[in-house]
């Protein structure tokens, strides 16, 4: 980013316009995907299964909808937690069952494409790829520390009379100053750690992601729906729960992570690979 992007939005800004920064992410975006393309043949991620899709599609869609509604629903317990603390300001004007459709659809649309792409790219090839090297305890916290940083990256933007040749290094330095300020966005980034555990735990149990895209995207849906129709109330006595940086994930939300997750990990342990009642045990049955 810092290298090609000033040549690139240089090339490309006359002909189509094209804002610094959004150059910039697709330069990362670009080098991200090269980057994967050139390391999974060496890590050993060349099939389906390395990438976490190593069951029937059926029975894939069948786990990430049970997992979707597990996480509607403890996203939505907390929620209701948050609003009983007065954490949350229901009161918003203008909000009519029309809206609220139209924001429950664009946030499920939003929630499976982000947890689609997260999910193949850490609890699919990197978890894959670090679990047949340093095994599943490894895999799950690497991946975990790389989730919730990845969080952190911020939107700058740089107008365009005031791009030079030295703005790709502004510009990431920009989407890492979060970073810069680590007591401000400590009890977001150890709840997001937190989910992230859950959410590897879960790949490790089942062998695969179909359960952790319909997690993630349970629990993405209901916050964006909220985010649609409330405010978070920093004020209230307890508004140090919320934390600042999204005025959601924070110290409620990780106490909140862990009875769910071990409740979580109860569940898929039961499951076993592939996400089949009592294929744990035929699994470690079939090995014997």
């Amino acid at each position: 980013m810092a290298a090609f992007t000033y040549p690139a939005w240089a090339w490309l800004h006359p002909h189509f316009g094209f804002p610094f920064h959004r150059v910039g992410e697709r330069i990362g975006m670009l080098a991200l995907a090269l980057g994967l393309g050139l390391a999974a043949r060496p890590l050993g991620l060349t099939d389906r299964t390395s990438f976490g899709f190593g069951i029937p599609r059926r029975r894939f869609l069948a786990e990430m909808s049970i997992a979707l509604a597990l996480g509607v629903v403890s996203m939505v317990l907390v929620v209701g937690l948050m609003t009983a603390l007065g954490l949350l300001d229901w009161s918003a004007e203008g909000v009519g069952a029309a809206d609220l459709v139209k924001i429950a659809a664009a946030g499920l649309a939003s929630a499976l494409t982000v947890a689609f792409v997260e999910e193949t790219f850490l609890r699919g090839a990197m978890h894959g790829a670090i679990e047949r090297e340093s095994g599943p305890r490894a895999a799950v916290l690497l991946t975990a520390v790389v989730y919730a940083a990845t969080h952190f990256f911020a939107s700058h933007r740089i107008p365009g009379a005031q791009v030079t040749a030295w703005s790709g290094v502004d510009l990431v330095t920009g989407t890492l100053e979060l970073f810069s300020r680590p007591a401000g966005i400590a009890d977001a980034f150890l709840c997001l750690f937190a989910v992230g555990v859950v959410l590897g735990a879960v790949r490790a149990l089942t062998g695969n992601i179909a359960a952790c895209v319909g997690l993630h995207a349970g629990w993405v849906w209901v916050m964006l729906t909220v985010h649609g129709m409330t405010q978070p109330l920093r004020s209230a006595p307890l508004g140090f729960l919320l934390s600042r940086f999204d005025g959601f994930t924070g110290w409620l939300v990780l106490a909140w992570t862990i009875p769910v997750g071990l409740l979580l990990r109860r569940f898929y342990a039961g499951r076993g690979a592939g996400g089949r009642p009592g294929s744990a045990k035929g699994a470690s049955a079939s090995s014997r």
